[in-house]
């Protein structure tokens, strides 16, 4: 396989728009025109009986295509002066200028169909175009089948912004940037297989290529890293060999007045452990995604006026179940609840109760090496959300907020959106941290409080 580079990505997802844009035109030109040497009246009596074949031919030999997309402009600044050293350090996190074209369509029988998302964008901040493909797959369908082949973001579990049993990627650098939330997920390159029958529904995915989370990066960010002082760094990521191919399963019905769901999950730790060559004083760290195994349930009804949503999880690390390797996660439990409810006209709460334990913690304490931080064995997390439609929902006021008790930290989300009309709108908000310690989640993106203001055209 021969490496390729961004541009020529972008030049191929260009290429693609435009067959399937050119085919679908073809297509649309198959309206039965007579020949020249052909009478007026044999024209007119043979369109009776031709009409249902042409009808039937249509509608099995076009494939139209429908195409979509917006112009996004989103520029993320901070409120502190100081910022990371180097050229990507400046004063803004994130600005970009971005093109999104959406294409889908589906056969007349509803059997097979396309969607394709590519986005082509300026990063303004590393002074760079670039293109990625959000999301592109083909959709086969048959009475109680159905089979999805590409790119796809997948989502899964009962949480708000919380995941217990999504195991799939993630763009952290997204989220906290002030960048559309549709952004914190990462599309997979997978098979996905959904049966659904009386008794029960299943989905199974098929990983073939390993995608971890994009996490924030110290050109941009300040963060807690042990290792700070360590240039030298390899990562490796899994290869893409049989062994290694990932598989999700999520098996759910509706029980007893509840949607309820079982997951099970193989494959790998989504953030990287960085092993040191040597302490206390390393020259060389090592990274790789250890294996990953988790099982979890969820379920979520009606209670009161709200919704109820439950969520439990395991994951087992499998590369030290012993929990003696310090480089390596124990394995953990998280578990989630929450409930929403409508407070008044066009006002929603909700709010949500996290926690992720430590297996193994007394082991955790003894293998981990002097002067790094202690984490808890138990760490809780609260969240908040409010949201208030104005105006014929032409205006939104919401607040989303992170609070836990026992890192003591806190992220607060405010934002205001509003349409001025059916296909354009505004956004403006921020992204406001707060802790005792930078050696908590939230507490090390302390130095990076931001406003954020998203343009967005639709057509």
């Amino acid at each position: 396989m021969f490496p390729v580079s961004h541009s020529t990505r972008i030049y191929l997802s260009l290429a693609v728009i435009s067959v399937l844009v050119g085919a679908s035109w073809l297509y649309a030109q198959t309206d039965r025109v007579p020949d020249l040497g052909e009478s007026e009246e044999e024209t007119v009596a043979g369109q009776t009986d031709r009409s249902a074949q042409t009808s039937q031919a249509q509608s099995s030999s076009r494939f139209p295509l429908r195409i979509h997309g917006f112009l996004l402009g989103n520029y993320d600044a901070r409120m502190q002066d100081a910022h990371p050293a180097g050229k990507e350090g400046g004063r803004f996190l994130w600005a970009d200028e971005r093109l999104r074209l959406e294409l889908s369509g589906e056969t007349a029988n509803g059997k097979a169909a396309l969607l394709f998302k590519g986005d082509v964008f300026h990063d303004a901040v590393a002074n760079r175009f670039d293109g990625t493909v959000r999301e592109g797959y083909l959709d086969y369908s048959r009475t109680s089948l159905d089979l999805r082949l590409g790119r796809q973001i997948i989502t899964w579990g009962v949480g708000d912004l919380l995941f217990v049993n999504d195991v799939f990627p993630k763009d952290w650098n997204a989220f906290f940037s002030g960048r559309p939330t549709e952004y914190l997920k990462l599309g997979v390159d997978v098979a996905k297989l959904h049966v659904t029958t009386p008794a029960l529904n299943v989905e199974l995915v098929a990983i073939p290529f390993f995608r971890p989370d994009n996490l924030p990066s110290a050109d941009r960010f300040f963060y807690f890293d042990p290792f700070a002082e360590v240039p030298q760094r390899t990562l490796r990521e899994p290869a893409s060999t049989a062994g290694n191919v990932e598989f999700a399963l999520r098996l759910y019905r509706r029980i007893f007045g509840s949607d309820a769901s079982l997951f099970a999950y193989r494959g790998y730790w989504r953030q990287p452990s960085f092993r040191p060559d040597q302490l206390p004083s390393p020259a060389q760290l090592q990274g790789s995604y250890p294996r990953l195994a988790a099982y979890g349930a969820s379920a979520q009804r009606n209670v009161g006026a709200g919704l109820l949503s439950l969520e439990a999880g395991y994951y087992d690390s499998q590369d030290d179940r012993s929990g003696f390797d310090p480089a390596i996660p124990n394995s953990q439990f998280r578990t989630l609840l929450g409930y929403q409810r409508q407070l008044g006209s066009e006002l929603t709460m909700g709010a949500q109760y996290y926690t992720e334990s430590v297996t193994d913690y007394d082991t955790y304490k003894t293998s981990l090496p002097a002067g790094f931080p202690l984490q808890d064995r138990t760490r809780h997390l609260l969240t908040a959300r409010l949201t208030q439609y104005l105006k014929y929902q032409t205006w939104k006021l919401s607040f989303f907020g992170f609070y836990s008790p026992s890192d003591q930290d806190a992220l607060l989300i405010p934002e205001l959106w509003h349409a001025f009309t059916d296909r354009l709108s505004l956004t403006v908000g921020a992204n406001i941290f707060s802790g005792q310690r930078q050696t908590t989640f939230l507490g090390q993106f302390r130095g990076n409080d931001n406003v954020y203001i998203v343009f967005r055209f639709d057509f």
